[in-house]
């Protein structure tokens, strides 16, 4: 699906959402470390984290049913960082959503926040026409 396909769909394009995410999941081992042990290479030679990458991949190039098994075989895998469990499961709700399965969606968002009770949508997230209203529901 390309970015004009997706605007029209409703799907924000969020190209560096990748490398957003590496670096974030970086940052997280990191944290607090005077001297890195842990490196980016390591983390993605994870089977989790390879997993979730891959998954992460496939949903931006609209692979959808490739990102759901990606994503269910990162969460199996073992992922070391809640944030990043809980970003599985926010992928696997927006799957869900726009694919007709409202309660799995509910349930994603939902799995997402135990995985981090720290857990939010961003606002243009929370504001999609699709995934919204389900994720409305399960916020306080």
């Amino acid at each position: 699906m390309s970015a004009p396909q997706r605007a029209r769909a409703g799907v924000a394009w969020r190209e560096p959402v990748l490398a957003r995410h590496l670096l974030a999941a970086l940052t997280v081992s990191l944290a607090g470390c005077a001297q890195p042990t842990v490196g980016l290479v390591d983390l993605t030679e994870r089977p989790g984290e390879k997993a979730l990458l891959a998954g992460w991949r496939s949903y931006d190039d609209g692979q959808y049913p490739q990102a759901e098994v990606q994503l269910n075989t990162a969460l199996t895998a073992g992922l070391a960082s809640p944030r990043d469990r809980a970003a599985a499961h926010k992928y696997l709700a927006f799957i869900a959503c726009t694919s007709d399965r409202a309660a799995q969606c509910e349930a994603e968002f939902r799995r997402a926040r135990a995985a981090d009770p720290a857990f939010v949508l961003t606002r243009s997230e929370a504001g999609h026409p699709v995934w919204g209203p389900v994720y409305k529901r399960i916020v306080p």
